[in-house]
């Protein structure tokens, strides 16, 4: 079937910013519809938390300040933030909440720190979720949206909620009655499982990107998947479409008001990595879908577009698994960021606070990587006693999978084990004294519950996201002492590329002379991060996204037609 070809707006990208934009656009009377290049809709969204960072919103606890934000965004951006964009973000971020509520995504908030909570200006409850949704609102659409990522799944099969990472990530009391309720609901739900394998509780990036796809459903907005980007229409004076392909066959549709990208970054070209990106990482790494290969960058610098802050990513630290029937890498932050592990760097020495941001650790290792021109790797040290307590990535406690039922090639390959911490040292390829020395600064730190070094512990972002109150002195600090120890290798990865293509306040590209390409925005990470190199919050990556989503949607429907005042640089250019 040749799909319809003309619109007021095309969207390229299903993430959720591009969903959001469509459903605004829709709202507003204008004509919209969203492309997607693979054959699953959702994006590096589906695979996320579903968390967006949204300051002032009115479900906060206590009232949010709006100079302390500023003060804030300023001080952990180091001053790179664009002073309009952060006017604008900070004043339609909590409109965009309100208009979430009212098209049906359910939110709540709770109290996670910011990322810097020692800056003035730090706070909580600024991160908000989606509400868990039923996959059979969708009908047969659910089986189109990506699967959550492992690291969310119980035995890759059970999804979890923010309450349950809470409960199982610490195993608190409770935790096996809980696990039994949701494995009973997922089994006696016998109709559902007949049809699939998949847990219809949709909870997270599900959850969100499940409610939104059912918004676009009701408002029968179209999303054509196999879809990709060739290039955009119109030229710079104003883009006027683009030319797509559709499952090898190439069509022009037309964009009366114009095209938005939101297909996501580079971090799958490993052309464009090794050409921006600071230190040299794998595409392998990332934790987005491999579509997002830059196709919205390319697009947008061949018509004309400026750039920035290509060099930055949000970066996470994750564990490459060494099972190629499961060719999928998995967030180790949270595993290594319990009581009981440390990091060390390939000389063996401790480097960072383990218990700080996913990003605050990535850039540490880029910084580590930086001193000694190699990779940015390194290594998880821990014992039995976290073996038995904690997860370690996607191998859970001792006592629920012990050594003997590792997969086949994992043991002293994936996970490295030795009774002594010189002999950890030998597996691994590093010092044997540097690394004992570093065990016992470990040991002497959980001992008197401080971390001079490091200050891990200090702050409330690390006692809330990384600490075990069943641990004392300190929640964030255990010794590793008890044999067996461990180690996993730690590689650098990202939740996908920041820099992208430069636009203004209301997400409108720009060109290199600073001026407008009519009819062509970017959102997400096809543009660059409000925020530069920083991230100030959980859900800094989907806040911005869907908040300049929903401006960029604004603006389109009160600008008009672009070409109607283009005629002049139309006449010019010709």
């Amino acid at each position: 079937m040749t799909p319809e070809t003309d619109y007021d707006v095309v969207i390229v990208g299903s993430g959720a910013g591009g969903m959001l934009t469509a459903i605004r656009c829709h709202d507003l009377g204008l004509r919209a519809m969203v492309v997607e290049k693979s054959h699953f809709y959702g994006g590096t969204s589906a695979l996320s938390g579903g968390q967006f960072w949204i300051p002032g919103n009115h479900l906060m606890e206590q009232p949010d300040e709006r100079s302390p934000v500023e003060a804030y965004l300023r001080a952990v951006t180091k001053g790179e933030i664009d002073e309009d964009k952060m006017a604008v973000y900070l004043d339609e971020g909590p409109a965009l909440v309100r208009y979430l509520q009212h098209i049906g995504i359910d939110l709540f908030t709770f109290p996670f720190p910011d990322y810097f909570p020692e800056i003035p200006g730090g706070t909580g409850n600024r991160t908000l979720a989606p509400v868990n949704f039923d996959a059979a609102e969708l009908g047969s659409e659910f089986f189109n949206l990506r699967e959550a990522a492992l690291c969310w799944r119980i035995f890759g099969r059970y999804a979890m909620d923010v309450p349950d990472l809470a409960v199982f990530g610490t195993r608190l009391p409770g935790w096996r009655r809980r696990f039994l309720k949701i494995a009973l609901a997922y089994w006696l739900d016998i109709p559902w499982r007949r049809k699939t394998r998949r847990d219809r509780r949709l909870t997270l990036g599900g959850a969100l990107i499940g409610r939104l796809r059912k918004a676009m459903l009701d408002r029968d907005i179209p999303l054509l998947l196999n879809t990709e980007l060739v290039r955009l229409t119109g030229g710079s004076h104003a883009i006027s479409g683009a030319v797509l392909n559709r499952d090898g066959r190439e069509f022009a549709v037309s964009a009366r008001r114009a095209v938005v990208l939101a297909a996501g970054g580079f971090e799958h070209s490993q052309e464009l990595r090794d050409q921006y990106l600071p230190v040299s990482t794998m595409a392998q790494a990332s934790l987005t879908p491999g579509t997002n290969a830059g196709a919205a960058l390319r697009a947008g610098i061949a018509a004309g577009a400026d750039t920035e802050h290509l060099e930055h990513a949000w970066w996470t630290p994750v564990m490459i698994l060494p099972d190629p029937a499961r060719p999928d890498t998995l967030v180790s932050h949270p595993a290594f960021r319990l009581p009981g592990a440390f990091l060390v760097n390939k000389a063996g020495k401790r480097f960072v606070n383990e218990s700080s941001s996913y990003d605050r650790v990535g850039q540490a290792m880029i910084a580590e990587a930086k001193k000694d021109g190699g990779s940015p790797i390194c290594w998880m040290i821990f014992d039995s006693r976290y073996r038995k307590r904690y997860a370690a990535g996607p191998i859970l406690p001792s006592d629920v999978s012990p050594d003997a039922r590792l997969p086949a090639g994992w043991l002293d390959n994936f996970l490295f084990r030795s009774d002594t911490i010189a002999g950890i040292a030998a597996k691994i390829g590093v010092d044997a004294g540097v690394l004992t020395l570093a065990a016992a600064q470990m040991n002497r730190c959980a001992a008197i519950g401080d971390d001079p070094d490091f200050l891990r512990g200090r702050e409330s972002y690390d006692r809330a996201t990384a600490g075990d109150e069943r641990v004392q002195p300190s929640s964030c600090l255990a010794p590793v002492d008890t044999a067996p120890f461990y180690a996993i290798r730690i590689d650098l990865g990202d939740l996908g590329t920041k820099g992208g293509l430069r636009v203004d306040a209301q997400a409108s590209v720009l060109n290199a002379q600073g001026g407008l390409i009519p009819g062509l925005y970017a959102i997400g990470n096809a543009a660059g991060s409000i925020f530069a190199g920083s991230y100030p919050g959980g859900g800094a990556t989907l806040g911005p996204a869907m908040t300049f989503g929903y401006v960029a949607a604004q603006t389109i429907f009160h600008e008009g037609d672009p070409r109607r005042n283009a005629g002049a640089d139309a006449d010019n250019e010709s």
